[in-house]
C-alpha cells in the first residue's frame, strides 16, 4: 500500500489473489473493570482489519503490567476479556508478549486475510460518494469524565459520575458486520474512527485536500451525556489537539463545543464508509439485514481541502 495515504493497516500480497492485512494497537486502561478493558482493547485492535474489508484470522497479545503493584489476577482478567472478544470475532489470540511496566497496557496485533479485490482503502473515495457512520461519537469525552471522578474536578462537580454503560457497549461492539455489509455493497472507501476523531479521519479519506466533504452536523450521532460533560470542561487533550490541527479546513457556523465533538478522539469507534449513490441502498439493506446501526452524515465533494458543516 501507498504509505502516503495512511491506510488503516499494512497489506502484504500472498499470491495473485489474496493479501494479508496486519495491524497493532494497545493503550492504558480506560475503564476500571479489567475484563471489560481487555474486551474493548481487542475490539479496537481488530477494527483496522475490518475497516479494510478483511477477516481476522490470528491475534498476538501485547501487554505491560506492574506486577509488584497489582495482583496478577487482574492481568488474567484483561487477557480473558481480550480472548473472549477475539473468539466472538472468530479468531484466536495464540500467544504474545508481556513486560513489567509502571502502568497496565494491553492490546492485540491482529492478522487478517482477504481477496485482493475486496480490500477497501481509506483514500479511494470520489466526489459525490455518500458518507455513512456506524457508531455514535463522544466516548473520548465520557472516558475523560470518568477518569476525572476521583480528582479535584470531581470534587468541584460533587463527585458526580458519568454513566459510561452506553459508551462501553459501543466500544465492545465489533465492526465485523458493518465491514461485511460495505464489502458486499461495493464501498469505494472506508476507515474506522479512532484517535483523530471524525474530522481527522475524514481528512484522510479526503486525501488531505484532494477532495472535500459536506457533513450534516445534526445527522452525526452523539452518545448520551457527552455534550453535558463537554460543557463542564471534560475534554481529552487529544481532542483539543485534533481541533487545533484541523480547524483551518472547517467552514460553516458551529460552536466550539460541537467542533470538539467532531474532533473527539475515539476508542473502538465505528466505520466511516464512502459509497457511490447508486450503491447506497444496497449498503443500507446490508446494514439492516445484519442489525448494524448506521447514520448517513454527508457526502464527499470536489471542494478540495474543505470540510463544510451544514445544519
Amino acid at each position: 500500500m501507498d504509505e502516503s495515504t495512511s491506510d488503516d493497516a499494512a497489506v502484504f500480497r500472498i499470491d495473485g489473489e489474496r493479501v494479508l492485512v496486519q495491524t497493532v494497537d494497545f493503550f492504558t486502561p480506560i475503564v476500571d473493570d479489567p475484563y471489560l478493558f481487555g474486551a474493548i482493547a481487542a475490539a479496537n485492535s481488530v477494527s483496522d482489519v475490518y475497516a479494510m474489508g478483511a477477516e481476522p484470522i490470528l491475534g498476538l497479545a501485547i501487554a505491560g503490567f506492574p506486577s509488584k503493584k497489582l495482583p496478577l489476577q487482574m492481568l488474567e482478567s484483561i487477557f480473558r476479556g481480550g480472548v473472549d472478544k477475539a473468539a466472538e470475532a472468530g479468531f484466536p489470540i495464540a500467544g504474545g508478549h508481556t513486560i513489567i511496566d509502571d502502568v497496565p497496557k494491553y492490546g492485540v496485533a491482529v492478522t487478517g486475510i482477504a481477496p485482493i479485490a475486496q480490500i477497501v482503502r481509506n483514500s479511494t473515495g470520489n466526489a459525490g460518494d455518500r458518507l455513512y457512520l456506524t457508531k455514535p461519537i463522544g466516548n473520548g469525552i465520557l472516558v475523560a469524565a470518568w477518569r476525572a471522578r476521583g480528582g479535584r474536578l470531581a470534587r468541584m462537580l460533587r463527585r458526580e459520575r458519568p454513566n459510561i454503560d452506553e459508551a462501553t457497549r459501543w466500544m465492545t461492539t465489533l465492526n465485523r458486520d458493518a465491514s461485511r455489509a460495505m464489502v458486499e455493497a461495493g464501498a469505494s472507501a472506508a476507515t474506522d474512527i479512532t484517535g483523530y476523531g471524525v474530522i481527522g479521519h475524514l481528512r484522510e479519506m479526503c486525501r488531505d485536500g484532494e477532495l472535500g466533504a459536506s457533513i450534516r452536523r445534526g445527522a452525526v450521532p452523539v452518545l448520551t451525556g457527552a455534550r453535558e460533560w463537554l460543557a463542564q470542561g471534560l475534554i481529552p487533550e487529544g481532542s483539543r489537539r485534533n481541533l487545533a490541527a484541523y480547524r483551518s479546513a472547517i467552514v460553516g457556523g458551529m460552536s466550539e463545543e460541537e467542533l470538539l465533538l467532531l474532533c473527539d478522539a475515539q476508542t473502538s469507534g465505528g466505520l466511516l464508509i464512502a459509497i457511490p449513490p447508486g450503491r447506497a441502498e444496497a449498503l443500507e439493506g446490508g446494514f439492516r439485514s445484519r442489525g448494524v446501526a448506521f447514520w448517513e452524515i454527508g457526502e464527499l465533494t470536489a471542494r478540495g481541502g474543505i470540510i463544510e458543516l451544514t445544519g
